[in-house]
């Protein structure tokens, strides 16, 4: 990755006109990534327009909702998200080509003269973009593959259900001029999983930022007095593995948790069957392990809580109450195995709060062992349980200063959102540098995308007379 030293002698490229297509701009990682994509790119100069199929002014982020960026929903007016609860992944693809035909054949699109478009999360639409604007450079920002994502395979009927849409994320994916992924860790599963595409395309990375020149909210005193805090914050998922955080916790002797308290924090929905289960299994756990424990929602009520519960989980974490945490935490402790990038971390470290996490996936290339945190295998749970008692009993000042700082600095010099923008400018030139031949092929395009459909309505066809 190129240094900031040199961003800051670089010489601006002419102004772009970029179009983003994004299927719901709603609130959650990908989501961020869009509208810090977009946000960034506009501070460059460059026009950027967001087209989505659904953004809720109540559930999206600022940005999306206070006039900062110019988002436009569109194609939401004939197909529904789902059908009774069913055929998500085939209502988003003919949302995704129902907004781009619209957009195109008001002439809303040519009026905006794109230079590029940015597309992430869905690429059915892809064959359909080329064909209609054949000079358009595309990139495509692949968070993971879908196909890995798609829950309730284990059924052979639905394997089958899904065979179309698998072979047409590979292939609507090679329309695509430039496609980027979130970490190195995904570069290798993408590469894994359509091996042809990687060979034909140069995968590029682009790691998600965070705001490091945030408005704090809090006031930056900890939350507790006398009381030192590990921290953990994930959604109550099973996948996250927050079970690992308690156990490695009560591995410390008692005299080492005096004082100590685990603060589990994490988006929950009472509707969620999974938040709500995983819950009061961690709960039953924690009871299991004679941990003292106890269940808040809110920053006063958090407040409040007696100074010997040594466990305590929190629910649905506002931006004001995270920050207030990381305020007050001694460790963040990050357990999710492969995760894709995870941002949490980052958010740890810019806070000057070290980070101990699994030695998978993401993390392993935002913390450094030894300098900004620690690296620990996800099943060796006693190493978990000696990172905790040597952040609590063994680390002088000067090595938490030093700890603290390196983390900062780490995630202002590579996890900037001024680096996010300068990276992406600096590939999208690159992208509009290579003359693009004019298509030869569109009617075969257009019969592919045709084929592609009727493949896509038969199995939904078949499903639902049969094999349901």
């Amino acid at each position: 990755m190129t240094e900031k030293t040199e961003s800051q002698t670089e010489i601006r490229p002419k102004t772009k006109s970029i179009v983003f297509f994004h299927p719901d701009l709603g609130i959650g990682g990908a989501e961020r990534l869009v509208v810090d994509a977009a946000v960034g790119l506009q501070n460059r100069g460059h026009k950027v327009v967001i087209f989505t199929s659904h953004c809720d002014p109540a559930h999206c982020f600022d940005e999306a909702r206070d006039g900062t960026l110019d988002v436009r929903v569109r194609g939401n007016t004939i197909v529904p998200p789902s059908i009774f609860s069913r055929f998500s992944i085939l209502c988003a693809i003919l949302r995704q080509l129902h907004l781009i035909l619209q957009i195109y054949l008001t002439s809303e699109l040519t009026a905006l003269r794109p230079d590029a478009y940015f597309v992430d999360q869905l690429s059915a639409g892809l064959p359909l973009l080329q064909l209609l604007h054949p000079q358009g450079r595309i990139f495509f920002y692949c968070h993971f593959p879908d196909l890995l994502l798609a829950q309730g395979r284990a059924k052979w009927w639905k394997r089958v259900y899904r065979v179309p849409f698998d072979l047409w994320e590979q292939w609507s994916m090679s329309f695509a001029d430039t496609i980027a992924v979130n970490s190195n860790f995904t570069k290798g599963v993408v590469a894994r999983t359509w091996p042809a595409l990687a060979r034909q395309k140069d995968l590029q990375t682009v790691y998600p930022c965070v705001d490091t020149k945030p408005v704090r909210k809090s006031d930056g005193e900890p939350l507790w007095k006398n009381v030192k805090c590990l921290l953990s914050i994930n959604r109550f998922e099973r996948k996250k593995d927050i079970a690992l955080a308690i156990k490695a916790f009560a591995g410390l002797s008692k005299e080492s948790r005096q004082g100590v308290r685990l603060a589990v924090a994490g988006g929950y929905d009472p509707r969620v069957a999974e938040n709500v289960m995983y819950h009061r299994e961690l709960v039953e756990l924690a009871d299991s392990l004679e941990l003292s424990n106890m269940t808040v929602g809110t920053l006063p009520t958090a407040a409040q809580v007696p100074a010997d519960v040594e466990v305590l989980f929190l629910h649905n974490v506002s931006n004001v109450l995270k920050e207030t945490l990381l305020a007050s935490a001694r460790l963040l402790v990050y357990t999710p195995s492969n995760e894709h990038f995870g941002i949490v971390p980052l958010e740890a470290m810019l806070a000057g709060v070290p980070v101990l996490a699994a030695n998978t996936g993401g993390p392993t290339e935002t913390v450094v062992e030894g300098k900004t945190g620690w690296l620990r295998a996800p099943d060796a749970v006693e190493e978990w349980t000696v990172v905790m008692d040597t952040v609590l009993n063994r680390l002088d000042e000067s090595e938490r200063a030093a700890m603290a700082s390196a983390g900062v600095e780490r995630v202002k010099k590579i996890f900037g959102e001024e680096e996010m923008a300068r990276r992406l400018d600096g590939i999208l030139d690159d992208m509009l540098r290579v003359p693009k031949e004019s298509s030869r092929t569109a009617p075969l395009l257009f019969a592919a995308a045709a084929v592609g459909t009727f493949g896509v309505l038969a199995a939904a066809t078949a499903r639902v007379l049969g094999l349901a």
